[in-house]
């Protein structure tokens, strides 16, 4: 057996970026969010990911940016440690380490050198409770330090970093948790304390889920579970305190963020819409509609210039402050449980899963970004709670990425359960997916697997589902029958069962000319092309969970797995056992690029993976707790150019990639010590050198004549003329004012004009040069003609006087130059004749 050697797992995307509260720098240029256990800088303006600053062993739990200097930003997380980064450049400056799991940072400008941490009380109590302690910073020269003087400052708070929030500057520090809200004075040393019944009148619900205090006046406005806003005044007298209450939102608020300037305060929850309510003149409300999934934290930028919403779809958007949304940052869409297989896209190499409610995300492996979704469902998706509606169930590609089928289904309380299946066609000009046929009710229960083949002998592609009402259909793409407007679509083919019982999966080989189909302990084999079952295997008791065909030298194996924990591979020539074995597979897949298959096998509460062919009994690779829970979705993902390993023990990665969804939803692939460094030197070259402001006239002629320089080549040709770098233009557009620059319209033509090279000059030049050569030749020739000695000194005499005036003269226009050299070429000797006696 091959153990891992230098092969690793690691992460790859689909981290929560939606865990925590985002952060913009005080510039408003840079987004900063925990993603995992990582901190993932984004540019606001081109969405794309800057920089990961790496260095937690654990869940990031926090982001905040130093009072002091706002170039850096502190992140805590659950393995003890808060760490202070420069996260323009990404560079770790100091960790310190706290020594406890910390849920939630806090900073204050009036605070220096200390840091406010939500950790655990230690307690015998059976509830877990959190406290609020002060962390003095030491000042140290080390990048390890180890702060241990901490102070206690407020106990029994919420480990909702949103139940927190500095008043005032840092005069004071609200909390809420439950039903009570504590306002802790750090000049009087005093807390005080309110409370709330836990319904009212009305029958709402009381309790505290969000909190703000206004940056300047004594206020404190808090989010409630029933929809209500309350916002605190007097709160530093126990008995003469008042609130207001705003009404607007239908469920629990679940964010709120004054602005800067204290002018507005922003509200959001389950409806997806953002509100935005004027201070101190409540009844003025604007609202942003439509934001696409329920808002759960909301943020400003220091500057006021840009709010930011978080969702729960894992996406954040960007606002303008005219509630104008800019951007959107999209992760790997988080759901409660991926009910599609994980797929890759054959066309577009991108993987493809459940994304928000009704669709299919389209995710960029190399890129971590979301490419787009594709709405299934096609009906509008109703935000409230315990309404059931249509969710997509299963999924299927073709080899070619030609055909897509999908499954959508809903079931609500005494009602029959409803399907629909989709088949989708891709389109050429709109390079999407275009609806093609949709079938009601293609079963009478649910389906349970899916397969699309496309067949080599007919050319047409097959459908195949299974379903619990115990049979499996084949579906058929052929041309209607009925009408000539209706366009080709697709019919039921066949219909297949075995001894009433239930199938469960289904898989059809590489070359598509078998099925096999499952049923319950039986395994069916089909052939497509006449329907006939070509025979049955059976295997020890245990119903089967996998079916898998093997691929090229290894396509007459056909594995699967039992629920009986066995992994058993039968020979399809001989039609028996090959060989089997004692395993608690939780999946199987197959590469499609080669022979190889992969097992993932449950075991202690950790997930191992072997890597064999079906050929040879021993595993080419296997590695021991590659995550913890269960792995239920994985899949091969082709390479676009293949690796050259020459190691035994990665050679299985050369043609594909294998990337796998652990329990927590994140997104995990192998990969080896020389190709993380190849990827790390290859984004190391696109670093943009910082010491060059990387403006339009940079980018227009900086970068243009260092390439310049560099092709310039040496000789004769190396003479030609540069650019016009001291041009007119150039100078004006450079050293003039902007305020008293003339308008750009006026502008832009010189500019252009000014860096292209004439063509036109230089092939004048060219003409004039071999004019003057002609002009020279006849000149000799006339003057050999010339048979009189005294015309010699006289046209001498001409020539010299005419050399003289040119010399003196300005230049000549063309049409002087062409008179001048016709008069040249004319014979004189007649006026010998005229000055002889």
């Amino acid at each position: 057996m091959v153990e891992h050697g230098d092969i690793r797992v690691v992460h790859r995307g689909g981290s929560k970026i939606n865990f925590r509260e985002p952060v913009i720098t005080s510039d408003s240029r840079f987004l900063l969010c925990a993603s995992g256990e990582c901190v993932k800088v984004f540019s606001t303006s081109t969405e794309e990911c800057i920089h990961d600053l790496r260095g937690h062993t654990d869940l990031v739990t926090g982001v905040l940016l130093k009072p002091s200097n706002h170039l850096q930003v502190y992140s805590c997380s659950a393995d003890g440690t808060v760490r202070l980064w420069d996260f323009t450049d990404g560079i770790l400056i100091k960790t310190y380490v706290i020594g406890y799991p910390i849920y939630s940072i806090y900073a204050s400008a009036k605070h220096e050198g200390v840091i406010f941490v939500v950790t655990a009380t230690i307690s015998d109590k059976r509830t877990e409770s959190f406290q609020l302690v002060a962390v003095h910073l030491p000042q140290s020269g080390d990048q390890l330090v180890e702060a241990r003087e901490l102070s206690a400052v407020l106990s029994d708070v919420s480990s909702n970093p949103a139940a927190i929030d500095f008043g005032r500057g840092g005069e004071y520090i609200a909390s809420a948790t439950g039903l009570l809200l504590e306002v802790f004075f750090f000049k009087k040393q005093k807390a005080y304390r309110f409370a709330l019944k836990e319904d009212n009148k009305k029958g709402g619900k009381n309790t505290f889920m969000c909190i703000s205090c206004h940056p300047k006046d004594d206020c404190i406005a808090t989010g409630h579970e029933d929809g209500k806003i309350r916002l605190w005044r007097n709160f530093n007298h126990k008995k003469e305190y008042t609130y207001t209450t705003l009404h607007w939102h239908h469920n629990a608020v679940s964010s709120l963020c004054f602005t800067p300037e204290g002018t507005n305060l922003l509200s959001g929850g389950i409806e997806s819409v953002l509100v935005q309510w004027r201070y101190n003149q409540e009844s003025q409300k604007d609202f942003l509609p439509r934001l696409g999934a329920a808002i759960t934290h909301i943020s400003v930028s220091p500057d006021g210039a840009l709010f930011c919403t978080s969702h729960s779809d894992n996406k954040i958007t960007i606002i303008q402050s005219c509630v104008k949304v800019s951007a959107v940052i999209q992760g790997l869409v988080k759901g409660e449980s991926v009910r599609t297989d994980l797929m890759v896209d054959p066309r577009s190499k991108s993987l493809v899963l459940n994304g928000k409610p009704g669709h299919l995300q389209f995710y960029s492996l190399q890129r971590d970004k979301l490419l787009y979704n594709l709405d299934i469902v096609q009906q509008e998706f109703i935000h409230e709670s315990g309404l059931q509606q249509f969710e997509v169930v299963n999924a299927a590609f073709d080899a070619s990425g030609s055909w897509l089928a999908t499954v959508e289904e809903r079931k609500q309380k005494d009602a029959e359960l409803e399907l629909n299946l989709k088949l989708w066609a891709f389109d050429e000009q709109t390079q999407s997916f275009v609806l093609n046929t949709t079938i009601s009710a293609p079963h009478e229960d649910r389906i349970t697997a899916m397969c699309l083949c496309h067949a080599a002998e007919s050319q047409t592609t097959m459908l195949v589902s299974t379903s619990k009402d115990g049979h499996f259909k084949a579906w058929q793409f052929a041309a209607a029958a009925h009408t000539e407007d209706e366009g080709p679509s697709w019919l039921c083919d066949f219909v297949g069962a075995y001894h009433s019982m239930v199938p469960q999966c289904c898989c059809f080989s590489a070359d598509g000319s078998l099925l096999a189909v499952s049923f319950q302990e039986v395994v069916t084999v089909w052939s497509p092309s006449s329907w006939e079952l070509l025979t049955t295997l059976s295997q020890p008791p245990g119903a089967i969970r996998n079916l898998c065909f093997g691929r090229l030298s290894c396509s007459k194996y056909l594995l699967g797995t039992t629920a009986n924990n066995l992994l058993c591979c039968w020979n399809l020539l001989t039609c028996s056992l090959e060989w089997s074995t004692s395993m608690d597979v939780s999946l199987l897949l197959a590469d499609p690029m080669s022979e190889n298959m992969a097992a993932f096998c449950c075991q202690a509460g950790a997930t191992d993976l072997f890597l064999f062919k079906p050929s040879e009994p021993r595993p080419l690779f296997s590695q021991k707790a590659v995550c913890s829970g269960k792995v239920t979705r994985a899949v091969f993902a082709p390479r676009e150019e293949m690796l050259e390993s020459c190691e035994e023990s990665s050679q299985w990665l050369n043609r594909s990639q294998l990337y796998f969804l652990t329990q927590y939803m994140d997104l995990m692939t192998f990969t080896t010590k020389a190709e993380e460094d190849r990827l790390m030197a290859a984004s190391k070259q696109l670093v943009i050198d910082d010491t060059v402001a990387m403006t339009p006239f940079y980018l227009l002629l900086g970068k243009h004549r260092q390439h310049e320089n560099q092709d310039t080549p040496s000789g004769p040709s190396a003479e030609r003329e540069p650019l016009p770098q001291g041009s007119v233009a150039i100078k004006e557009l450079l050293q003039t004012p902007a305020h008293v620059l003339p308008s750009t319209s006026f502008l832009c033509s010189m500019f252009v004009r000014s860096l292209l090279i004439s063509v036109t000059d230089t092939s004048e030049e060219s003409k004039r040069a071999e004019e003057e050569m002609e002009s020279e030749k006849e000149e000799e020739d006339s003057e050999g003609e010339m048979e009189t000695s005294s015309s010699r000194p006289m046209q001498q005499t001409s020539v010299g006087v005419g050399a003289a005036e040119s010399a003196d003269s300005p230049a000549l226009t063309k049409a002087q130059v062409r008179e001048l050299r016709r008069v040249r070429k004319l014979d004189h000797s007649w006026i010998t004749g005229l000055l002889d006696p």
